[in-house]
């Protein structure tokens, strides 16, 4: 049972969210899921896209009244005028915080183009990417002077060294990877840029509201007395008007939206492909690394199959040779022996057969040697 509340606990409970507003003001609240899903109409598993204690992939969500971003460490709701992020103690929230609010309140007296939830977006992908860029730098930094020696080199604390990295490497490019698909993916449908606008919806919204209570007011604040008799063809032209007077609303409002939707998404999409172009590049050089590493592995290989193929030829010459010795050995222990002969009686015939012993040890030597040249095994 208490297990069941401390869970209870620590999925309700409070945490610490940065607000920023878009004059640039910045407040620490402690706030619930519940109370940021209400206010942002987001469902439970866009919240559990920004909870640290879950490792999700980089993603990009355009909902109706916010956007969910979660890029590495920067975690945050994006609504029309607010930004809710996630506090974390490693910086990049404190980074974010400060030059979001530096850049609206540089802006406050200025028109900008961008409206403000595609800024808070912009710093998102620009931190973030500025973050993954100085993490491939410092890899390159790194790996090439490494494969430079281990090329010239080859030991065992090297060999070490680029596993690890090539490790780091396998996982930095998932990273890049993961945010590359995400903005690629959003680059391809138009719905969800559109559905990332929030400030043209909040106008569209205000401005069917007061459509429909100008045309409650036009319509009921004429209506005749009770006591008044009713015209029936002066009530058919009154809500006829009425009709046309709403359809001619409905449709201006929607073409409106349409063009400015098309223009928005246009804007969106230059935005992001800005963006794409610079994780892309990052990619590329960390597939570039990844190719280093590669034939620096296959350089390793072929010196060692080089020295291994140089040892298999100083073994063969060394069993030939001792071959030959164990032949002479033997010849030596057979006059060794103590046994009459009349070759003892002759001192010169017994270095005679030493030296004819020798001689053929020799040629049969020279025999192996060009056998092994006429069969190519190695070059002499």
């Amino acid at each position: 049972m208490d297990a069941s509340r401390g869970v209870k606990k620590r999925g309700h409970g409070n945490r610490s969210w940065i607000k920023i507003d878009q004059e640039g003001n910045s407040e620490v609240l402690e706030l619930e899921k519940a109370t940021i899903m209400r206010h942002c109409s987001l469902p439970s598993r866009d919240m559990r896209l920004l909870d640290p204690l879950f490792l999700c992939p980089s993603t990009i969500l355009g909902r109706e009244k916010a956007i969910v971003v979660s890029l590495e460490q920067i975690r945050c709701v994006i609504t029309s005028d607010e930004v809710f992020l996630m506090n974390s103690l490693d910086g990049c929230a404190a980074q974010y915080k400060s030059e979001l609010c530096k850049r609206l309140q540089a802006n406050k007296d200025q028109s900008d183009d961008l409206p403000f939830e595609f800024r808070a977006l912009e710093l998102a992908l620009e931190l973030t990417c500025s973050l993954l860029d100085a993490q491939v730098k410092g890899m390159e930094g790194e790996i090439y002077p490494l494969l430079d020696d281990l090329a010239s080199s080859i030991n065992t604390l090297n060999l070490e060294r680029v596993r690890r990295f090539k490790g780091n490497l396998l996982t930095l490019t998932q990273q890049v990877q993961k945010v590359r698909d995400e903005i690629e993916h959003l680059m391809d449908d138009d719905g969800d840029m559109a559905e990332m606008y929030l400030t043209e919806k909040k106008r569209r919204m205000e401005a069917n509201i007061r459509s429909n209570l100008y045309l409650e007011a036009s319509f009921f604040g004429k209506q005749p007395p009770k006591s008044a008799p009713v015209s029936p063809v002066g009530s058919a032209n009154g809500i006829y008007k009425l009709q046309r007077a709403f359809s001619s609303i409905v449709n201006s409002s929607s073409l409106m939206s349409s063009s400015t939707s098309g223009d928005n998404i246009e804007q969106l999409e230059m935005l992001l492909e800005a963006y794409f172009v610079v994780i892309d590049d990052m990619l590329s050089k960390l597939l570039s690394l990844k190719e280093s590493i590669d034939d620096t592995e296959d350089l390793i290989n072929i010196k060692l199959g080089n020295v291994q193929n140089q040892l298999i030829q100083f073994q063969l010459l060394f069993t030939a040779a001792t071959f030959l010795a164990t032949m002479f050995a033997a010849l030596t222990a057979v006059f060794g022996m103590n046994f009459v002969d009349d070759v003892f009686d002759h001192p010169s015939s017994f270095q005679l057969i030493v030296y004819f012993t020798l001689i053929a040890c020799g040629l049969v030597y020279f025999g192996f040697l060009f056998y092994f040249r006429y069969k190519k095994i190695f070059p002499l």
